[in-house]
C-alpha cells in the first residue's frame, strides 16, 4: 500500500471511532426523560445556510444524552447555544425561557433548528421542567412578575429586586423540583466562582430526585460534574471528550500551575 493511501485509511478509520463515540447507543434501560436527538438531515433545506452550516449541527446525525448530567462546551459561536435552544423548544419550552407554561416572546430570536430534531423519550415523562438561559432570564422574570400563579410557583421571590446571581440560584432553589427535566444555557454567567459550586451542588441534589440535565457552559467547575457526558463543540463538529481534555479545562489548570510564567508568554510583545 503506497503512503498516500495508508493515511486516507488511517484518516478514514479516525472519522470512523469519532463517528461511533458520538452515535454510541444510549444507557441501558428506559428511565431516562431524553434518550437521544437526531437530526432530520433529509428534511434540512441548505447545509450551506445557518444553523445547518454551524459545524456540530451540519454533522449531527444522533447525539445520545446521560440519564443524569450531558454537557455541551465550546468556544463562543460553536453552536452550543442554538443546539440546547432547538432542544429545549423541541421539547416543548418557550425559546426565551421558562417552565412548559410559559408562551411569549420578547423579540422572536431562535433558530429553526427545532423544526428538524426528533426527540427520542424514555418510558418516563418528567412531572417538571425549565428552560433557563442566562441572556433572556430578564424576560422572564418579568413575565413572572405579571402573573400571581407563576410568583407562587417561584417561591413568591422577586428576581428583579435581587443580583443577577442571586437570582438564578434562588430559581433553581425555589423552582426546581423532582422527577424534572432542566435545560440550561450557559448558568455560570452570573455566578461566582463559589455560587458556580453552590448551583453543582443543587444539581447533584436533583440529580438524586431521579432529574434529568442538559447544561451548555463555559465553566471548569460546571464541567466537573461526576460522570457526566461532555460533547465538545469546535470548527470540526462535535466529539464526546473526557473532563481532562476540554480546553477550559487544560487553559483554566496551565494558567493556575505557573501563573507569571503564562502571563509573561501571554503579554509580551
Amino acid at each position: 500500500m503506497c503512503a498516500g493511501s495508508a493515511g486516507t485509511v488511517t484518516l478514514m478509520a479516525s472519522n470512523r471511532r469519532q463517528r461511533q463515540q458520538i452515535e454510541r447507543p444510549g444507557d441501558p434501560g428506559m428511565d431516562v426523560f431524553l434518550r437521544y436527538v437526531e437530526l432530520r438531515r433529509d428534511q434540512v433545506p441548505d447545509f450551506k445556510k445557518y444553523p445547518f452550516s454551524v459545524p456540530a449541527v451540519r454533522d449531527l446525525e444522533r447525539l445520545d444524552f446521560h440519564p443524569q448530567v450531558t454537557l455541551f462546551v465550546g468556544e463562543n459561536g460553536s453552536g452550543k447555544s442554538t443546539l440546547i435552544e432547538a432542544i429545549a423548544v423541541a421539547a416543548g419550552f418557550n425559546a426565551e425561557g421558562g417552565s412548559r407554561n410559559f408562551n411569549f416572546a420578547t423579540r422572536r430570536s431562535e433558530s429553526e433548528l427545532h423544526r428538524h430534531l426528533r426527540l427520542v423519550r424514555g418510558v418516563r415523562r418528567p412531572k417538571t421542567g425549565y428552560f433557563l438561559r442566562a441572556e433572556s432570564f430578564f424576560n422572564v422574570a418579568t413575565e413572572i412578575e405579571k402573573n400571581d400563579d407563576a410568583m407562587a410557583g417561584h417561591g413568591g421571590v422577586l428576581h428583579h429586586e435581587m443580583s443577577h446571581g442571586e437570582a438564578f440560584l434562588s430559581l433553581v432553589q425555589h423552582r426546581f423540583w423532582a422527577n424534572g427535566l432542566y435545560l440550561l444555557d450557559e448558568p455560570e454567567a452570573a455566578l461566582s466562582p463559589q455560587r458556580q459550586l453552590a448551583l453543582l451542588k443543587s444539581i447533584h441534589d436533583l440529580v438524586q430526585q431521579r432529574c434529568q440535565f442538559v447544561v451548555s457552559t463555559h465553566s471548569p467547575l460546571l464541567l466537573a460534574y461526576p460522570e457526566a457526558r461532555i460533547y465538545h463543540l469546535t470548527e470540526k463538529g462535535m466529539a464526546e471528550v473526557r473532563y481532562e481534555d476540554t480546553e477550559h479545562y487544560a487553559l483554566t489548570r496551565d494558567f493556575l500551575l505557573d501563573r507569571d510564567r503564562y502571563l509573561r508568554r501571554l503579554l509580551r510583545d
